[in-house]
């Protein structure tokens, strides 16, 4: 109980623009726990559904292989479904390598939607919190100008005191928003750059399967 008169105080003493910087702290919260689950979710769609294709067209079964792959909803599965569709019209490289683009530029807006929220709360957070201890100098020095003299001291230092709570929950509510945005930044690079991985594994796989046909013809 101790703990939590303490937080109620400090909210308290901090004055209005503390609840606009607990607001902005709890939607990035909720937004970086959606993405990271959502992250972390693709990323295991995207090893299952890999392993499935993966033996498929190894043995040249692009028929099941293109099955398996419009029936995922992995966005790996999606990339690959692009690639394999085109692969009924044209068997040159940079035809199936454009279309498996088409479907990962289709792909990475999903993966990075709405992170990019966080550092632009974790900068309104610090702004609110440096606007909010400018009103409450504001208010403070207002209030001691016709004060006791003998008291003038000590009121301003504790109007200051408290003013300055604002910038310091406005400093703490965004630095903990940055580094899980920036969390967040790697994880994505990360997804769409073992996307890139896989289409490149299966261009390659492509162009060897196409020399050992030339060969046995």
């Amino acid at each position: 109980m101790h703990i939590v008169n303490s937080i109620v105080g400090f909210m308290q003493e901090g004055g209005f623009f503390m609840y606009p910087i607990l607001l902005v702290l709890a939607l990035g919260l909720a937004i970086s726990i959606e993405r990271f689950l959502y992250l972390s979710s693709t990323r295991s769609s995207n090893i299952k559904t890999w392993k499935q294709i993966l033996p498929l067209i190894e043995k040249g079964k692009f028929g099941e292989a293109m099955t398996t792959a419009a029936d995922s909803s992995a966005a790996v599965g999606k990339i690959l479904a692009y690639g394999l569709s085109r692969l009924k019209s044209s068997r040159q490289r940079d035809a199936i390598e454009t279309a498996m683009e088409e479907g990962l530029m289709e792909i990475v807006p999903r993966l990075e939607k709405r992170t990019h929220y966080l550092a632009t709360f974790a900068n309104i957070s610090t702004l609110l919190g440096l606007l909010g201890t400018v009103t409450g100098l504001i208010e403070a020095f207002a209030a001691v100008a016709n004060a006791d003299p003998a008291q003038k001291a000590e009121l301003l230092s504790a109007s200051i005191s408290v003013a300055m709570n604002c910038t310091a929950f406005g400093l703490g509510a965004a630095i903990p928003l940055m580094l899980i945005y920036s969390f967040l930044q790697s994880k994505t690079t990360e997804l769409v750059d073992s996307l890139e991985m896989v289409s490149v594994k299966f261009l390659n796989m492509l162009q060897e399967q196409a020399h050992k046909d030339g060969s046995t013809a």
